[in-house]
């Protein structure tokens, strides 16, 4: 189980603009709903957003700390 405030901050360390939400899919917290909204991901494909939320991750996620990620992803309005 991962502390979902270290999941934001991680996040944010990564992308400092970023408003970041977590969710428990699960009930076990391993599975996670992120939603990410940047400026940073302004012009940038959906791939590249989510690319720089994994990489800002890549610990949890090696460590399996988070199993599963579901991500959102966008630009203020």
């Amino acid at each position: 189980m991962v502390n979902f405030e270290e999941v934001s901050a991680a996040i944010r360390r990564a992308i400092p603009d970023a408003c970041v939400t977590v969710e428990d899919m699960s009930g076990g917290g391993d599975h996670l709903q992120v939603n990410v909204v940047s400026n940073t991901f302004a012009g940038l494909s959906l791939i590249r957003q989510h690319q720089l939320v994994y990489g800002a991750l890549k610990d949890e996620l090696a460590s399996e700390a988070i199993h599963a990620l579901a991500l959102n992803t966008a630009t203020p309005n």
